[in-house]
């Protein structure tokens, strides 16, 4: 096939959840796309901005899996050597924990065309929307963003190292290790330190707790939050908001 008739693949970072968080550049990447495969944690509000194109769901999620990445890297590609426009519209930005590499790597191992529209990433954007500073002048001189748990299931082995650090700790994905990723920090942290976790980030769902060490377990199963959320551990989860305007149906717990 002659590669001038082949189509293009798109990698677009759809944000943290607010669809007004994503970028010019995605939106017009989505409006030119004939074909979109998405991600579970992408709004699907996003996919209005193209009502022609075809939407096709491959969300992974803990224990749930729409389909394998290696089916999502034969999608993508059958898509584009019918010369479809193809976007992968993932939640975050495409190179935080998005397996990006993965499906550009097997593009060009077809000789198709790949470009990339970075995203707003969830750690940073909602900390920003929940007043939580990653860094802070003279206090939070630097952060460590790690997943709750590797490709093997267990949890990651940077957490225990990340205990050890000053840094604000950022930890995605670990609703599920929460228990683990206590046990590591109370190794190196007093009783009182301070973590907040913020469940659907952005959206008009967000719910964030801010406890401690000691209390946070107990505050996650009163509260019942659960995933999707970002776990913030550190001096950055004092200043976490902990009222919110009920217009947007936010909710914020302080204990």
């Amino acid at each position: 096939m002659n590669s001038r008739t082949k189509g293009k693949i798109t990698l677009v970072g759809a944000g943290p959840g607010d669809p007004e968080l994503l970028t010019l550049k995605g939106l017009k990447a989505i409006q030119s796309a004939e074909v979109i495969l998405y991600d579970a944690l992408v709004n699907t509000e996003l996919l209005s901005h193209n009502p022609t194109a075809k939407k096709v769901y491959v969300g992974k999620r803990l224990g749930k899996h729409s389909k394998k990445q290696s089916e999502i890297n034969q999608e993508l590609i059958e898509y584009a050597l019918e010369g479809k426009q193809v976007v992968r519209l993932k939640g975050g930005d495409v190179s935080v924990f998005a397996r990006a590499t993965e499906e550009i790597q097997y593009a060009q191992f077809f000789n198709i065309e790949t470009t990339v529209v970075p995203g707003i990433s969830c750690y940073s954007g909602i900390a920003a929307q929940n007043k939580i500073p990653i860094t802070k002048r003279c206090e939070n001189e630097s952060f460590w963003v790690t997943t709750g748990y590797t490709c093997e299931g267990v949890i990651s082995p940077d957490i225990p190292l990340a205990a050890k650090s000053s840094a604000t700790v950022v930890i995605l994905m670990g609703m599920s290790r929460l228990s683990n990723i206590v046990e590591e920090f109370k190794k190196h942290k007093p009783l009182d330190f301070p973590i907040s976790i913020v469940q659907n980030g952005t959206t008009k769902n967000n719910r964030s707790i801010s406890g401690t060490l000691e209390s946070i377990e107990e505050l996650v199963a009163t509260h019942q939050i659960s995933n999707p959320a970002v776990i913030f551990i550190g001096n950055a989860a004092n200043d976490a908001v902990t009222q919110y305007d009920n217009l947007q149906n936010q909710e914020a717990i302080w204990v």
